[in-house]
C-alpha cells in the first residue's frame, strides 16, 4: 500500500485491503454527491475546534479557503461537462460530474477521504488537523440531514409551483361541470375546479408533511463523536448555528444512528406519489377516446412507431411509475432500519442512494408538472354533458322529496324506482312525465323540475367543502389565499 494514500483507519492494519472487497465496500462511487454539505459540515467544524484553540485563526483561515477550493470541484466539473458537451439535463449532468469527480479520485474510499486527500493537496499536512474531535459516523449523520434539508427544500419549492398551476386551472375552469366518481361510476354533477382543488388539499397535506420533517430533523449531530461524544471540550453550538441548525443534538448514540429524518422524507414523498400518481391515473382515463374529457398536450406527449393515429399520455404513465420508485425507497429504507443495534452500522451506507433517487425523482417530477398542468385544455361541453346524463341528479330528487316532508329513506326508495322507470323508458329523470312521477309519489310538483336541473343539482351541496358554486368559489379563494402565504423554501429556512 506504499503507493497508495493511507486510509483513514489503517494504523491497526498489517494487510491490505482485498481489491475486489475494497472497490465493493467503496462508497464514494455514489456519496460523492454530498461533497457540498461535507464541505459545510467541514468548514463549521474548523470554526469549532478553532474555538477549543485547535487551530489557530491563521490555520483557521487557510483551512476554510483550502475547503472553499475543495467545494468548486463541483463546479468546475461541471463546467467542463458543460463546455464539451452544451447544456445536458440535470440527471445526465449529474452523472457526469459523478463520473468525472470519482476518476479523480480512485483511491478515495468516501467523501470523507476524499475531501481530506483534496484538502491535503490544497494546504498540506494542515489538513490532517480537521479530524481533530469528529469522526465518520457524525460526518455522515451531518452530512445526510443536510442533503434531505436542501432536498425538502427544493421539493417545497416544486409544490409551490404545481399547486399555483393547478389554482390557475381551477380558476379558468369558472363554473364549467363534470361528473364525479365512486366506485368508477358516475356519482353527481361537480364543478372542475371542485375536483382540482381536490389535489390542492392533497398537496397542501404534501407540503406540511415535508416542513414537519424538516422542523423534526434539524438538529446537528457534530461533535457526537464516533458513539459517546466528542473527546475534546467542543462548543457545539456554533457547528449548529454555522449549519443553519435549530440546536446540537441531544443524545450521542441516537445522533450517529438515526436515519428517522431520511425516513420520513422518503415517507413524505411516498405519499405525493400517491397523490401525484392519483392525479395522472384520471387524467390517463379522462384523455381516452371513451372519456374525451381533456386533451393532452403536445409538448408532453408522444406518438407511436406502428401507429401513425397515437398520441400518448407518457407523462402521466410516467408519474404513475415514478411513484413506484419513492414508494420501494421508503420501504427499503424502513426495512434497513428496523433491525439495527445501536448505534452506527455500515448498512446505513445503504439508505444513501435511495434518498439520492429520491430527491432525483421528486426533481424530475416537480419539474414537469407544473407546465403540463398549466398546459391542459378540458372538453368542457363533452364533461357538461357526460354529467346531465346517467341519473346523476337522483341525490338532488331524494333532497326534494325530502325537503317536503318524506323521510329521506322512503324519498331514496321513491327515487329508485323512478330511475327504474326511466331506465325501462330510455328518459332522463327530468324528461319523466309529472303523472308517472306522481303515480310513485304524491309529493312530486311542477318545481321538481327546476330542482334537479344541472345548477340546481350542484348548489344544493351548499356547505362548507361542498360543490356549490359559490362554496367552489369561496373555497378557491381561500386555497389562493392560504398558497400565497406560503413562504418561499429558502427564505423560511435561511
Amino acid at each position: 500500500m506504499s503507493n497508495e494514500s493511507p486510509k483513514m483507519w489503517s494504523g491497526r492494519f498489517r494487510e491490505p485491503l482485498d481489491r475486489t472487497f475494497e472497490q465493493w465496500q467503496r462508497s464514494f462511487p455514489f456519496d460523492w454527491r454530498l461533497l457540498p454539505q461535507e464541505v459545510a459540515a467541514s468548514q463549521a467544524h474548523a470554526h469549532t475546534i478553532a474555538a477549543a484553540s485547535i487551530l489557530t485563526p491563521e490555520e483557521l483561515e487557510k483551512m476554510l479557503r483550502g475547503l472553499e477550493a475543495v467545494g468548486l470541484r463541483t463546479s468546475n466539473w461541471a463546467h467542463r461537462i458543460s463546455a464539451t458537451s452544451g447544456e445536458p439535463d440535470y440527471e445526465t449532468s449529474t452523472q457526469q460530474v459523478g463520473a468525472a469527480i470519482v476518476a479523480s479520485a480512485p483511491q478515495a474510499e468516501d467523501i470523507h477521504h476524499y475531501v481530506e486527500l483534496e484538502l491535503t493537496r490544497e494546504v498540506g499536512g494542515l489538513a490532517l488537523k480537521l479530524h481533530t474531535g469528529r469522526s465518520r459516523n457524525e460526518q455522515i449523520a451531518t452530512d445526510m440531514r443536510l442533503f434531505v434539508r436542501d432536498a425538502i427544500d427544493a421539493t417545497l419549492a416544486g409544490l409551490q409551483a404545481w399547486l399555483a398551476a393547478l389554482l390557475t386551472l381551477a380558476e379558468t375552469s369558472g363554473t364549467a361541470v363534470m361528473p364525479s366518481y365512486t366506485h368508477l361510476q358516475r356519482a353527481e354533477p361537480v364543478l372542475v375546479a371542485h375536483w382540482l382543488l381536490a389535489y390542492v388539499s392533497m398537496l397542501e397535506r404534501d407540503f406540511s408533511r415535508f416542513t414537519d420533517a424538516r422542523t423534526r430533523m434539524n438538529f446537528c449531530p457534530l461533535g457526537s463523536g464516533a458513539v459517546a461524544g466528542a473527546t475534546l471540550a467542543l462548543d457545539r453550538s456554533i457547528a449548529a448555528k454555522a449549519l443553519g441548525f435549530t440546536a446540537p443534538t441531544p443524545n450521542s448514540m441516537d445522533a450517529t444512528s438515526d436515519r428517522d429524518f431520511m425516513l420520513d422524507f422518503a415517507q413524505a414523498a411516498s405519499t405525493l406519489g400517491i397523490h401525484i400518481s392519483r392525479f395522472a391515473e384520471e387524467l390517463t382515463l379522462y384523455a381516452t377516446a371513451e372519456f374525451g374529457f381533456v386533451d393532452l398536450p403536445e409538448a408532453y406527449s408522444t406518438g407511436s412507431s406502428a401507429m401513425p393515429q397515437k398520441k400518448n399520455p407518457d407523462l402521466t404513465e410516467l408519474a404513475r411509475g415514478k411513484s413506484a420508485r419513492l414508494l420501494g425507497a421508503a420501504t427499503s429504507l424502513a426495512t434497513l432500519i428496523k433491525g439495527l443495534p445501536l448505534a452506527y452500522n455500515k448498512d446505513l451506507q445503504e439508505g444513501q442512494e435511495q434518498i439520492f433517487d429520491v430527491a432525483d425523482t421528486l426533481r424530475g417530477l416537480l419539474s414537469v408538472l407544473p407546465g403540463f398542468t398549466r398546459s391542459l385544455k378540458f372538453r368542457f361541453e363533452r364533461m357538461e354533458s357526460a354529467a346531465q346524463t346517467g341519473y346523476l341528479n337522483a341525490m338532488a330528487a331524494a333532497t326534494y322529496l325530502s325537503n317536503k316532508g318524506v323521510p329521506f329513506r322512503k324519498a331514496h326508495e321513491i327515487i329508485g324506482n323512478a330511475v327504474r322507470l326511466g331506465l325501462d323508458k330510455g328518459l332522463e329523470l327530468n324528461a319523466l312525465p309529472l303523472a308517472e312521477l306522481q303515480a310513485l309519489s304524491e309529493h312530486f310538483a311542477e318545481d321538481f323540475y327546476a330542482a334537479i336541473s344541472l345548477r340546481a343539482t350542484l348548489d344544493c351541496h351548499d356547505v362548507t367543502g361542498g360543490t356549490a358554486t359559490s362554496r367552489v368559489a369561496q373555497a378557491l379563494s381561500e386555497a389562493k389565499r392560504r398558497v400565497a402565504a406560503l413562504p418561499p423554501a429558502e427564505a423560511a429556512h435561511g
